[in-house]
């Protein structure tokens, strides 16, 4: 794959004045609409047909971008050092490729180490890629890296790049950047609950619900929903935070949504406070039976699958 790599974009930079009008007018469709965070493995299959159309092009920016994409999807599937290979394909192309490519190459290198248990490597190529994205008016991936840097900074120092990525995120015109301000809500949020500052916490997490419900994020709001109830258990409204754990439960029957684990998860640590552990049983269970199939929580959180296990029989 790296050989037949360099040698499409070695013909690129010889032969670019010469390409046939029938390859300039190749019409690249946005990769970036197929995503299925999700289905990661489904993700690749449909990117990797495009790479015949983007070899054909010639367009070292699409390539590249499309190229860290691919990487991505391969990190998703904890494919590491498939991923990391890839990106190694890149890397000889930065120097020709613009800035976005760069930036997204560093993000994506970074998220590799991040989930790859190397959080160290990480921070470095998330700030660079934070400095470059500002320096080149790329507010979207600005807010990607700040997004990926609190994942790997102390929570003392998580709430400096958030306040830096919510006031860019409101300021910005790029309508694709204030996309993020859902997201940036909830990781804030959770930054405050992280430090014990709870009522910031569901102010955050409350900013969070409504962005989604301007945005008709049907499963946006779920989990912005479950957060606040969280927050409310946290804060000692163990009463209230059962109640809206319920009613979620009830309303993802009512939408035909998946079952959540993480509602089963909440409501049986509420019944469990308010000392009603014979019905608890039963939500540890339903957790316990959906969780345990999560392979993130299986790599990072056994005792947390363990203490479900336990507590449902």
């Amino acid at each position: 794959m790296k050989i037949r790599f360099l040698y499409i974009f070695a013909l690129l930079i010889i032969s670019c004045a010469s390409t046939p009008k029938a390859e300039q007018d190749i019409v690249l469709p946005d990769f970036d609409e197929l995503w299925n965070y999700d289905d990661p493995a489904q993700t690749e299959v449909e990117f990797r047909k495009l790479m015949p159309l983007a070899e054909r092009s010639k367009d070292i920016s699409y390539y590249t971008q499309l190229m860290t994409q691919i990487a991505r999807t391969l990190g998703l599937q904890r494919r590491f050092a498939a991923a990391h290979a890839f990106l190694d394909t890149i890397e000889p192309w930065l120097t020709e490729a613009p800035a976005v490519s760069r930036v997204r190459y560093l993000l994506e290198r970074g998220r590799v180490f991040n989930s790859s248990g190397h959080p160290d490597k990480a921070k470095s190529l998330f700030l660079n890629a934070w400095e470059l994205a500002v320096a080149n008016n790329e507010d979207y991936y600005a807010i990607d890296a700040i997004h990926m840097l609190q994942i790997v900074e102390p929570a003392d120092k998580q709430l400096e790049w958030a306040n830096k990525a919510i006031k860019l995120a409101e300021e910005t015109s790029d309508e694709r950047a204030r996309k993020w301000l859902g997201p940036l809500y909830n990781n804030t949020g959770w930054t405050y609950f992280d430090l014990e500052d709870y009522d910031n916490a569901l102010v955050l997490f409350e900013k969070s619900l409504a962005w989604r419900q301007s945005q008709e994020d049907v499963h946006g709001e779920i989990i912005a929903k479950w957060c606040i109830a969280r927050d409310y258990r946290a804060m000692g409204r163990t009463e209230e935070a059962l109640e809206a754990q319920l009613n979620l439960e009830k309303e993802v029957k009512e939408k035909g949504l998946d079952q959540d684990g993480y509602i089963y998860e909440e409501i049986g640590e509420c019944l469990l406070e308010l000392e009603r552990a014979d019905i608890a049983k039963k939500y540890f269970g339903l957790a316990y039976g959906l969780l345990s199939q999560d392979e993130w929580l299986q790599v990072n959180e056994p005792e947390r699958l363990e203490r479900l296990k336990n507590l449902s029989e």
